[in-house]
């Protein structure tokens, strides 16, 4: 037990080290002002009112309460200091980092693999704008509560624990209120559920089992289409849906490449109108190829 200790300590330590200057950072013109700098309910601090309006508004194109909250708590502690704020994310992604380390390690008894992983989750570039964008708190709370959730999962499907499963489940529905990006996370146990869980039912009766997680995120999903319509969202005649296809194609294997040699990494990457077909071709095969092999 020495080990992991010491490699969870080294981990949150090195993460807090390397997002020490976030200290010294400033708020952006760039959904902080929606989120922090301009918002007067967050700035009202932790109230009856500013939960009620948490749990009730659409504001930045999103229902995240959770978000919301963590955000009024902030103020109320720290006001107006930016450098706190953002090493309340840091904190978070710390502890995410740990947690996502300890899961791995009770899955698969890798300690060193496991190890690996979390290092990479936690110092690779593509992950920085999540960590040290104050408006970003949103994705570390998700993380924090999808760590936690599958946690809760993995001690239900080795003890058969019900009281894990329900654990699990809330945990997965603070995490939508955070960010409803979770809502992939029923997918993420089926296949857990596969490797490394080993679990031997059919896919059907796996299926079945998890049917409240599914069922929290296709009210997700429904609520984020709601808030999302007016401002974030393009209807299929200025962007028809063999584009949408083609970009997300191009997309994975963007990421893919940048996790390989990160660079020109952005905020925002503005939409190529004039996809070529060759570069999609390749992404296809590129994917395929990695998804055969897995």
């Amino acid at each position: 037990m020495a080990r992991p200790r010491l490699i969870c300590l080294l981990l949150a330590l090195l993460t807090l080290l390397l997002y020490l200057p976030v200290w010294q950072h400033g708020y952006i013109v760039y959904d902080d002002n929606l989120y922090v700098t301009e918002n007067r309910m967050v700035q009202r601090g932790l109230s009856w009112a500013g939960a009620k309006w948490a749990f009730t508004t659409l504001h930045a194109s999103n229902w995240h309460p959770v978000t919301w909250l963590s955000h009024m708590l902030d103020w109320e502690l720290f006001g107006a200091n930016a450098g706190a704020h953002h090493l309340v994310n840091v904190l978070f992604h710390a502890t995410n980092t740990v947690l996502l380390f300890l899961l791995l390690c009770r899955m698969t008894v890798s300690l060193w693999a496991s190890a690996l992983v979390a290092a990479l989750f936690a110092w690779h570039p593509l992950h920085v704008e999540s960590v040290a964008w104050i408006a970003e708190r949103k994705d570390v709370l998700c993380a924090f509560f999808g760590m936690l959730a599958l946690h809760g999962y993995v001690q239900y499907s080795r003890s058969g624990d019900r009281r894990a499963y329900f654990c699990s489940l809330f945990c997965f529905a603070l995490g939508l209120m955070a960010k409803p990006m979770l809502v992939t996370l029923p997918f993420v146990l089926l296949l857990l559920d596969y490797w490394p869980l080993k679990r031997a039912r059919s896919f059907l009766r796996l299926a079945v089992e998890k049917w409240p997680f599914f069922l929290l995120t296709v009210v997700s999903c429904v609520i984020t289409i709601i808030a999302q319509r007016e401002e974030a969202m393009v209807d299929l005649e200025r962007q028809p849906l063999s584009a949408r296809v083609a970009n997300a194609v191009v997309a994975y294997a963007s990421y893919l490449a940048k996790t390989v040699w990160p660079s020109d990494l952005a905020i925002i990457y503005p939409l190529d109108r004039q996809i070529q077909p060759g570069h999609v071709a390749l992404s296809t095969i590129t994917l395929s190829v990695i998804s055969l092999f897995a």
